[in-house]
């Protein structure tokens, strides 16, 4: 039977098929009964759900990260499609491939990461160099950070993602190390290519991008901390200053202690170093964000994280 994606669902529809529980809760109505609020997904999405029956016996079954099997009608809530499910029943892991299940990128991994090579071969600084040489060649390392997503959901959130995003700013950070005169260009790609390597242990991407315990607890600020120090005891006689200097590009990098930094920017490539993350994220985000808008509307629906609507132009 052809998979029934969630992008392709619509009123109507009736579901008979497998996808990831994402999230599950159970609430109650006013009248005191139970039911289940659900999140599915698949590699094109995701989509809430909706258990009103034998609440009891679904809500005690799947848990949150299994892969489930439901039956399901597809209807309209608000303005946007819903299942309201009959049945959800765990799957045994040899019925499903976990490609249908996560979203990936559609840029070329390997030659994205080859590209990332040929940008740290150009460093005249050897010390910087031989600290990215020693993540190159840890193999454990790069199987991680070429399949790792960037977030969770706001941007670059699918696998492939960690690497088509620090491409990205690494390829915007050397364009603008040469706009500018006495920036340390090698410290600031440097900067763009580890700021956020934690992620590839501070989230899970196996059958659904979520935090990890690790990742919870510590955030990929200090777990990228950690791993940039497990690999600065290899290199011999690594100058001190320039160890803080890239430490500091880590801990900046979110720009505030309100979005996450345990401290502002305080160096010029700290300064680049962020407004550069904040430059790609945001538009990879309100780019994907039009991508899934009506194609025959001027403007955008109200986007609530940024407040407001986009304008994609006339039909």
């Amino acid at each position: 039977m052809k998979k029934q994606f969630i992008n392709d669902l619509k009123p109507g529809d009736f579901v008979d098929d497998i996808f990831v529980l994402s999230e599950k809760t159970v609430a109650q109505k006013k009248d005191g009964n139970n039911y289940l609020n659900v999140v599915l997904s698949d590699k094109t999405g995701s989509i809430k759900g909706v258990v009103w029956d034998d609440v009891g016996r679904i809500a005690a079954g799947p848990a949150s990260g299994d892969v489930v099997r439901i039956q399901a009608g597809v209807n309209e809530y608000r303005g946007v499609a819903q299942l309201v499910i009959k049945n959800m029943e765990t799957c045994s892991a040899e019925v499903f491939d976990p490609a249908v299940f996560l979203p990936a990128t559609r840029l070329n991994i390997d030659s994205m990461l080859q590209r990332l090579l040929t940008v740290t071969a150009s460093f005249k600084d050897d010390y910087l160099k031989a600290l990215l040489d020693a993540f190159w060649n840890d193999k454990e390392f790069v199987r991680k950070f070429k399949t790792a997503p960037a977030a969770k959901k706001m941007h670059h959130a699918y696998i492939g993602g960690l690497l088509e995003h620090t491409l990205s700013m690494a390829t915007l950070a050397d364009k603008i190390a040469g706009h500018y005169s006495g920036i340390d260009r090698d410290l600031l790609i440097a900067g763009a290519i580890l700021h956020d390597i934690g992620k590839t242990r501070e989230l899970e991407y196996e059958l659904k991008i979520d935090y990890s315990d690790e990742g919870r607890f510590l955030s990929h600020i200090v777990i990228g901390l950690e791993m940039i120090e497990e690999k600065l005891g290899q290199i011999e006689d690594f100058p001190q200053e320039q160890k803080l200097l890239l430490k500091h590009l880590i801990v900046s990098h979110h720009g505030t202690q309100e979005f996450g930094s345990p401290e502002p920017p305080k160096t010029i490539e700290a300064v680049l170093l962020n407004y550069i993350d904040e430059m790609d994220s945001k538009v990879k985000g309100v780019r994907d964000f039009i991508a899934l808008q009506d194609s025959n509307e001027t403007w955008t629906s109200f986007h609530r994280l940024l407040g407001r609507h986009f304008y994609v132009g006339k039909p």
